[in-house]
C-alpha cells in the first residue's frame, strides 16, 4: 500500500499529514513562524519514519492563498519531492481544505482576509456523503463590497466559514484527504504544474525545480 504525504505551510505554521487509506491518517502541526523554511526538511524527515521514501505513492500541497513566502516553499518542497521521486503531485487550495473540514455540507462560501481590505474568498460544494467537493466560484480576491454581493446572490441555506484561527496548516488533513479522492479517481498530475496562488496575479514557476 503506498502513502501519500501533504504539506501545508500557506500560514505560520508547517503542518505535515501522511496516510496509507482514509482510516489510517497521521499528522503534526508546528507554529514555526518565520523558521518554517529553516526547518521544513528536518522535520519533514522526522515525521515521514517509519515510512521511507520510497514508500510514497503521491504528494499533496496547499498552494494557498497565503503567505507569499510560505506558499512557495512548500509547493518548491512538494514539486521537488514529485520531480526526484516520480510522484504525482496534487495542489489543493488552502480555502479548499478549510471547506472541507468545516464539517459542512452543502453550499459553503470561504472567506479570509487579504491586504487592503480585501478578501479572498470561493464558493464550494459538498456532497452529502463528503466524498465530492465542486468549485463553483474559484478562488480570487474580492473587495469587500464584491464579496458581499457574492454572498448575497447565493441560496439562504448556504454555509459562511471564516476561519477562527491563522494557523491554516491545521487544514493538512484537509489537503490530503481532498488530494486522495482526486488520487481515486485516477488523476495523476505532473509535478511540474504545481503552482502556488497568491491572489493577484499567475505565476509561472517553469525554471524551479528544473
Amino acid at each position: 500500500m503506498k502513502y501519500g504525504l501533504a504539506l501545508h505551510t500557506s500560514s505560520p505554521a508547517l503542518g505535515l499529514a501522511i496516510s496509507s487509506n482514509a482510516d489510517d491518517v497521521r499528522c503534526q502541526t508546528w507554529d514555526l513562524g518565520r523558521e518554517t523554511s529553516n526547518y521544513l526538511h528536518p522535520y519533514l524527515l522526522d515525521f515521514l519514519s517509519p515510512q521511507t521514501w520510497q514508500d510514497l505513492g503521491w504528494i499533496a500541497v496547499a498552494n494557498g492563498p497565503g503567505g507569499f513566502t510560505g506558499t512557495r516553499l512548500a509547493v518548491v518542497t512538494a514539486r521537488t519531492l514529485g520531480q526526484q521521486l516520480n510522484l504525482p503531485v496534487f495542489t489543493i487550495s488552502s480555502l479548499a481544505a478549510i471547506s472541507w473540514q468545516s464539517q459542512q455540507v452543502g453550499t459553503i462560501a470561504i472567506s479570509m482576509p487579504a491586504q487592503r481590505g480585501e478578501v479572498f474568498g470561493s464558493i464550494y460544494s459538498l456532497s452529502d456523503d463528503r466524498q465530492e467537493l465542486t468549485t463553483i466560484l474559484v478562488d480570487r480576491v474580492f473587495s469587500s463590497a464584491d464579496w458581499d454581493t457574492q454572498l448575497a446572490d447565493l441560496n439562504p441555506s448556504h454555509h459562511h466559514v471564516i476561519p477562527q484561527s491563522a494557523n491554516l496548516a491545521d487544514t493538512v488533513v484537509g489537503v490530503l484527504t481532498l488530494a486522495r479522492m482526486a488520487f481515486d479517481r485516477s488523476e495523476r498530475p505532473d509535478w511540474s504544474m504545481a503552482i502556488p496562488f497568491y491572489g493577484q496575479h499567475p505565476i509561472v514557476m517553469s525554471s524551479i525545480g528544473k
